[in-house]
């Protein structure tokens, strides 16, 4: 049995400021509504530099010193889909929207009015709580299943 398997990298950043999170309404249908802004790591980037790279693209803003706060990952086919977790709240610049979808400064009290991606609370519960660090998705009797560790 082969010990390597095809790996697609990611990252997404939670951004946020006092009781607000920097969300982006997604467009795209594979994972439609309010979530983390992020996207893929380029061959041979450093993990680091592809968050603070994504979310300059698709926010605008110059995330400073992001912190690593869990993984998420899934299958896929051939393969698994790897998300790398990160949060800061420190940054510069000025946010702007990008052709992923707009950004919004949303209110942590104001969730429930705005169409979440439907995994959103899971993410968040595993990257703010540090007792937790892992995001799996298996799939059991041909449903997907989430395991939070």
């Amino acid at each position: 049995m082969s010990r390597t398997e095809n790996v697609e990298l990611t990252v997404l950043c939670l951004i946020h400021r006092e009781n607000q999170y920097l969300l982006q309404d997604r467009v795209k249908k594979d994972w439609k509504g309010y979530t983390l802004p992020g996207g893929h790591v380029e061959k041979d980037e450093s993990i680091v530099d592809a968050v603070v790279r994504e979310m300059q693209e698709e926010t605008g803003l110059t995330v400073l010193n992001p912190r690593l706060c869990g993984v998420k990952h899934f299958p896929i086919e051939d393969g698994r889909y790897i998300v790398f977790l990160f949060e800061a709240d420190e940054f510069e610049g000025e946010i702007i929207s990008s052709e992923e979808g707009q950004m919004h400064w949303v209110n942590k009290k104001e969730l429930s009015n705005v169409n979440l991606v439907s995994d959103f609370h899971e993410l968040i519960q595993v990257m703010m709580d540090e007792n937790m660090c892992e995001f799996q998705y298996v799939i059991e009797d041909g449903k997907w299943k989430a395991v939070l560790k």
